[in-house]
């Protein structure tokens, strides 16, 4: 179970990575994320901010148009 959840369904790019990242942001370093979006952009917007930012993609999976995101804080 994850730390903390984002609802970004609904949301369109940039929004549900804006919102992933100030989330982020707030969290402690080793503290999980799950997030939801059903934005199409999400899923290469999301991939990449978590490698340039130098955070872990635990998993990711699709159900329908929404995916999820499960991502650990690094630093």
């Amino acid at each position: 179970m994850a730390d903390v959840t984002l609802d970004a369904v609904g949301l369109f790019c940039p929004e549900p990575v804006f919102r992933v990242k100030i989330a982020v942001e707030r969290m402690q370093a080793g503290q999980t994320i799950q997030v939801s979006a059903d934005d199409p952009a999400a899923d290469d917007d999301i991939s990449r901010w978590v490698n340039r930012s130098g955070h872990q993609m635990l998993e990711k999976t699709k159900d329908g148009d929404t995916l999820t995101f499960l991502i650990r804080k690094v630093k």
